[in-house]
């Protein structure tokens, strides 16, 4: 009984760590909203300032997870290049390694007195009205959660000097006949650990309490470090795993990159961790730091894992077009595969930061205007220009349809998942607005459709409409056509200097070539120019299309926020 609730107690204390890790990395993600994703985008142009972009997003949010997902979603968004890419990841390899300093340096100190004074500090913050001073709040209160967590993991975990038994067993492992056996159990060790907790800074603060607490040497703690850079390479792999095939060579990069560190770090292995450990036992150390006993060997670990990654950063970098050209034969271009139709801006997964998921939603809702534009001009090649082959544009329309479905689908279902977290005002609001307006355009797909399978019972049945009267459809299939096209620029736009005149002025004209339409329809009918079945056809082309135009000014309302989505 007692071993399950010191198990318990140890699960507890790693809940603790990582909630106040997750609060402090949303936290500062949230206050700086689309300026990480800006800072991302602005400064890859070389490797050196993709490195330090890696490095400085991945200190900030503590999270090399975090970063490279983000940068696996725009490798699929063709926001970035694989080489781009490259630069960010191999930074955030060096930045992910602030956190084991932070713990090594600030757990000589009282760290529960200082986590108290933190959140003392935030908590009145978090009442703030202001949202980048609560989310900061939050910040300082995550950072103050997670040392508290971290000081009942070093308590929960028992000192094996009190426990000879766990001693022995300890010691069947750390002492193996084979040299390296040991090293490659706990680098394995070290993998399986960041693969259950999903985060390679847990994984580095349960080694850093086993060292303390005497459980394992300085030397196997080093090597469970390396297994931690290759298990954070699995969250990158699995969100690329539904992506295109470019982000797969993102995150697949990411995996090599950490291997080949991990490889040559072995041969050198014993030699390098005995020089550290020769440094802080150097008198040099000791009058530099004034650091007592075992303690140590926290911070010789965060030196460990510094020097590893920015050693294998300042090795490889050189070599980044020859490693871009071995992940791309590893994840080689299959043409059906990436010919397909996919979610081009979010399908990667939900991303750590809420306004960089509705950032890339918005993105999507792009390419969903521009589907939207293309079928009607499918719609208007069918109605008035000479096809090879009528059925096949229709099955074209039809095929375009189905796509407008899949994307009003996929964008609710991710935004419903987004939705779910804790979100500002603003963002909240722009959801509700990116749904209402993927909504529109999925209707207005819907109506397109239905006016092409008109059209083709129009053929069928050998029905030929007078010329004035396809005259007249005809401008307002054009009026209907440049009232998407203008729709199609706000939505790109994202909001900013939407012509809402311009809009207005069209749907008038829609409506007011609707009404003369009707006026010339009735005239025909009375003189018997078509008969009412051939009427009812033609009528319903007018309504349909003068329909589209009413979706199209709810979209460029929604756009220009005249809509009162707190009501949605």
């Amino acid at each position: 009984m007692a071993v399950v609730y010191q198990i318990l107690q140890i699960l507890g204390s790693l809940g603790v760590f990582l909630y106040g890790m997750k609060l402090m990395s949303e936290g500062i993600q949230n206050a700086a909203g689309d300026k990480l994703r800006n800072i991302l985008k602005g400064m890859t142009k070389n490797r050196y300032l993709g490195i330090f972009t890696g490095f400085l997003i991945t200190a900030l949010i503590q999270s090399s997870s975090a970063t490279t997902v983000m940068v696996v979603s725009f490798v699929n968004a063709g926001l970035l290049t694989l080489t781009e890419s490259i630069g960010v990841i191999m930074g955030a390899n060096i930045g992910t390694t602030v956190t084991l300093w932070i713990i090594a340096v600030l757990g000589k100190f009282n760290i529960t007195a200082v986590a108290i004074a933190l959140i003392g500090i935030s908590f009145p913050f978090l009442f703030s009205k202001k949202e980048k001073t609560k989310h900061f709040a939050e910040f300082l209160l995550g950072f103050g959660i997670l040392f508290i967590g971290l000081d009942f993991l070093k308590n929960s975990v028992p000192d094996i000097n009190s426990n000879p038994e766990i001693l022995s067993f300890v010691k069947s492992f750390t002492s193996l006949s084979f040299p390296y056996a040991s090293i490659l159990l706990f680098v394995l060790l070290g993998t399986i650990m960041t693969l259950i907790v999903q985060s390679s800074s847990a994984a580095s603060a349960i080694t850093l309490t086993l060292l303390i607490q005497g459980w394992i040497p300085f030397e196997l703690a080093c090597a469970m470090v390396l297994g931690e850079n290759i298990g954070t390479t699995v969250t990158a792999n699995i969100a690329a795993a539904i992506a295109n095939v470019h982000a797969k060579r993102a995150a697949r990069f990411h995996f090599l990159f950490n291997i080949i560190g991990v490889v040559w770090m072995l041969i050198i292995f014993k030699p390098y961790t005995h020089f550290i450990a020769s440094f802080l036992n150097s008198d040099f150390f000791q009058s530099l730091a004034n650091f007592a006993g075992k303690d140590n060997y926290s911070i010789g670990m965060a030196i460990f894992h510094t020097t590893f990654n920015l050693i294998n950063v300042i090795i490889l970098m050189w070599f980044i077009n020859i490693l871009a050209k071995m992940v791309i034969k590893m994840v080689p271009t299959v043409k059906d595969e990436d010919e397909e139709f996919h979610l081009t801006y979010i399908g990667s997964g939900i991303m750590a930061m809420p306004t960089l998921s509705v950032a890339n939603a918005k993105n999507e809702l792009n390419n969903f205007g521009k589907l939207i534009e293309k079928m009607s001009g499918n719609v208007y090649s069918l109605f008035y220009e000479k096809q090879k082959d009528d059925f096949k544009l229709i099955e074209k329309i039809k095929k375009r349809e189905e796509l407008t479905d899949k994307l009003d689908e996929e964008l609710s279902q991710f935004l419903s998942k987004v939705a779910e977290e804790e979100l500002n005002i603003e963002t909240a609001k722009e959801i509700r607005q990116i749904l209402t307006i993927s909504n529109e355009l999925e209707r207005i797909g819907d109506i397109m459709y239905e006016l092409c399978k008109n059209y083709e019972r129009l053929k069928r049945e050998s029905v030929q409409l007078p010329d004035n009267a396809k005259d007249e459809l005809k401008d307002l299939v054009l009026l209907t056509n440049k009232a998407i096209s203008l729709m199609h620029k706000n939505i790109v736009s994202n909001g900013k200097d939407v012509p809402l005149n311009e809009a207005n002025n069209l749907e008038k004209e829609i409506n007011r070539k609707r009404k003369e339409i009707f006026t010339h329809h009735f005239e025909r009918l009375e003189k018997s120019i078509y008969t009412p079945k051939v009427g009812v056809l033609y009528i319903d082309f007018v309504n349909r299309f003068e329909l589209i135009g009413d979706h199209v000014i709810n979209i460029q309302e929604a756009i220009a926020g005249e809509n009162d989505f707190s009501q949605i």
